[in-house]
């Protein structure tokens, strides 16, 4: 793997990790329908399984004890987009590669709209990690020094 993208996933925050994951199904997808429209077959195929598993990975993400309903809803959704990659694999269609890739535009931009949303307070928590610890006690400590 390349060393800065490496870097790049372990430095990112968990909302950053769903949205790469978004956009390398969407590049996968975009890349299968490529493939399709040029009859290769092979390439289509690992294409497809590269999408299958980016959304594989975006359904371990869910974390249903937070949200159950919606995690429950992504859940079918990411389930219902994986079976209709292997529709299009099987058929041979593009019909389920765009149905598909709509989907994953769609919640990329929801995603992207919620991580504006959380920008303040993400900065916020930030901030507040980066600042140093206050000197508590200092005082005290050089008054009680010079008093003893």
């Amino acid at each position: 793997m390349n060393p800065y993208f490496e870097q790049t996933i372990l430095n990112a925050e968990p909302l950053d990790l769903i949205r790469m994951l978004y956009r390398r199904a969407i590049s996968c997808v975009r890349d299968a329908r490529e493939h399709l429209s040029h009859q290769r077959i092979a390439e289509r195929s690992v294409a497809i399984l590269r999408a299958y598993s980016a959304i594989a990975e975006l359904l371990v993400a869910l974390r249903p004890e937070i949200a159950p309903e919606l995690s429950g809803r992504l859940r079918d959704l990411y389930s219902y987009m994986q079976q209709r990659l292997l529709d299009a694999n099987m058929q041979q269609a593009d019909q389920p590669l765009a149905e598909v890739l709509g989907l994953l535009i769609t919640l990329d931009e929801a995603w992207a709209g919620a991580a504006v949303q959380l920008a303040p307070i993400r900065d916020a928590v930030a901030e507040t990690r980066a600042r140093p610890y206050p000197a508590q006690g200092r005082e005290d400590t050089a008054r009680f020094a010079v008093n003893a």
